[in-house]
């Protein structure tokens, strides 16, 4: 396979204008202030680098920006290549949709929650499933027991997604579903469910995750093998173009990289790879780029590191936009732009001490808000424990909403853009991503780089040096490893009730001895036809089956059968 030189040239095109940089004024004060001033008074460090190992200077000037072209590099708001932002008015216009992360125990639990965080003023629905739903499993599976409603939402069957949506009308509600290996069976449900409210799939407006790149990247949760799985995601894309012009068919995600180990740096370059793939993946597919790629979007972790996340951002957009028009020749400028949901770092939250986690969901959402995110999810302080209470669920939504009316920092869009250091930064991001391209490169493209565990050890490896750091306290988590008390219990946490599972299983069962098996097995045999010919889009047979009541182990059962599994290789 010829090898893309796209990547290396671009790389080489952004480093030739840094050779160019004259710093004479700052190596002036460098010499004759500031080294003699640190010669008297000793800094904190010996040398000071943000998470993704970039070494930074004490002060940035003019000095280091002269490379960046105010109006080709960065732009205006909602003009190519969009660095400072995807629309002209940001929040001036709208502010970002708050999406509150909710679902554990039994579907009625879930309707529940929704509800109340709708009435407190959320202003997009979001669903995390159990285990057993993540990985295609039945409630009543024996690989289910214990883990049914613990970390999410049960969903066995299309009744249960109506339990979840009862009194929610789709037509009005923006939904997004955090569900990548059966996620083409999530979306049937989500259809079905919609024409019963009589509302048509060109009307339903949301997201489904569906990124299963970075399941075997990060979250570990696939069914087959990546080919077969690609394989229905290209049939959703297709489906999605096709039926549902408003429905966001996948989210390619950097949050799951990010909470795996991955600093910024690796997060934006993994996450931009797998989205990559997916355009390759449309056009093969026979879909004009500006036909399908306006519809992609994107989910980012945002953690502690202020400034880096910004610029992480801000990069992500003028790449993604620069990409998509030189590589992929895109027209539409809907094409170019790069929006994305934005969640608060799970891994930043500490048990120790949680009400600090308060105070750390603030900053990284003010981070993310200056960065230009256009959906918020603020993570509770309690859920280094459990899944959130209702109460620290208020408190989390409460933070997006004092950002949002009391601060001001709506008004103006990108207030820190032309900073010396967001710019240098910014650039500094842009050119650790195009190195990163071209290791994928050299490995043989994203999915060999995948298969052959590249991409896996790159960020184990980072996991590790991050681990050590805060070990040896070279790193400060306040309450880990510094400025700690003793402790109680801290806090009162959320209890998932035991009836979740056994409501579950007997709700499964009931609906077994009920249906009409003849349909069943009928639209079963119909998918399977399906995955066996990869020229016949999955998608219909799949939202047939669902309708006849087929469960999600039965659905994905039949895919483990003509696919086989998947094991990744040993990370040495």
């Amino acid at each position: 396979m010829k090898k893309d030189e796209y990547w290396a040239s671009k790389l080489k095109e952004l480093t030739l204008k840094e050779s160019k940089i004259n710093n004479a004024e700052y190596k002036k004060w460098e010499r004759e202030i500031y080294s003699r001033w640190v010669k008297a008074n000793k800094e904190r460090k010996d040398s000071f680098k943000n998470t993704s190992g970039i070494e930074l200077k004490p002060v940035y000037t003019h000095e280091d920006v002269q490379h960046i072209d105010p109006l080709h590099d960065i732009g205006y708001p909602g003009e190519y290549p969009f660095t400072r932002g995807v629309y002209p008015s940001m929040y001036r216009g709208r502010l970002w949709t708050m999406r509150m992360f909710s679902g554990f125990g039994a579907p009625e639990d879930t309707n529940k929650r929704l509800k109340y965080l709708l009435q407190h003023g959320e202003t997009g629905l979001s669903i995390a499933f159990d285990m057993p739903t993540l990985y295609g499993y039945d409630a009543d599976d024996p690989r289910s027991f214990g883990e049914v409603g613990r970390c999410g939402v049960n969903v066995t069957s299309l009744d249960d997604m109506k339990i979840i949506f009862d009194g929610i009308p789709l037509d009005q509600v923006s939904t997004s579903m955090t569900i990548n290996a059966p996620a083409a069976v999530l979306m049937a449900m989500y259809i079905a469910v919609a024409e019963e409210q009589g509302v048509a799939p060109e009307k339903l407006r949301g997201t489904v995750q569906t990124d299963i790149l970075k399941e075997y990247i990060a979250q570990k949760e696939w069914a087959f093998p990546p080919e077969a799985h690609l394989r229905i995601i290209r049939d959703m894309m297709v489906y999605s173009t096709r039926n549902m012009p408003l429905w966001n068919y996948i989210s390619i995600s950097g949050y799951h990289i990010r909470e795996a180990g991955a600093n910024a740096i690796q997060e934006l370059s993994f996450t931009l790879a797998d989205g990559f793939a997916y355009v390759d993946l449309g056009v093969n597919a026979g879909l004009p780029v500006d036909s399908f790629a306006p519809r992609l979007s994107f989910f980012f972790n945002c953690t502690m590191n202020f400034f880096e996340e910004i610029a992480k951002f801000r990069a992500a957009r003028k790449i993604w936009a620069t990409v998509m028009k030189e590589k992929y020749h895109a027209k539409d400028p809907r094409s170019m732009l790069l929006r994305f949901h934005t969640q608060t770092s799970g891994a930043s939250l500490t048990w120790q001490q949680p009400m600090n986690n308060i105070i750390r969901t603030a900053i990284e959402a003010l981070a993310a808000v200056l960065g230009g995110t256009q959906s918020l999810h603020t993570n509770s302080y309690d859920e280094a424990w459990a899944l959130p209470t209702e109460k620290a669920a208020r408190i989390a939504l409460r933070t997006q909403q004092i950002i949002a009316e009391e601060t001001g920092i709506p008004d103006v869009i990108d207030p820190l853009g032309g900073s010396y250091y967001l710019e240098w930064l910014t650039r500094e991001m842009e050119k650790g991503f195009y190195r990163y391209m071209e290791k994928i490169e050299e490995a043989g493209g994203l999915l060999e780089a995948i298969k052959s565990g590249y991409i896996q050890r790159e960020i184990a490896n980072t996991a590790y040096e991050t681990q050590k750091e805060i070990e040896d306290k070279e790193r400060i988590i306040v309450g880990v490893n510094a400025y700690r008390i003793k402790e109680k219990k801290p806090i009162d946490i959320l209890t998932i009730d035991e009836r979740a599972q056994k409501l579950q299983i007997e709700r499964v069962q009931r609906l077994k001895k009920t249906r009409n098996e003849a349909d069943v097995k009928k639209s079963l045999e119909e998918l399977r036809e399906a995955f066996l010919d990869s020229k016949t889009n999955v998608m219909y047979p799949m939202i047939k089956a669902v309708k006849a009541k087929a469960t999600l182990g039965e659905i994905m059962q039949v895919g483990r059968e003509v696919y086989g599994p998947w094991a990744e290789p040993q990370l040495l």
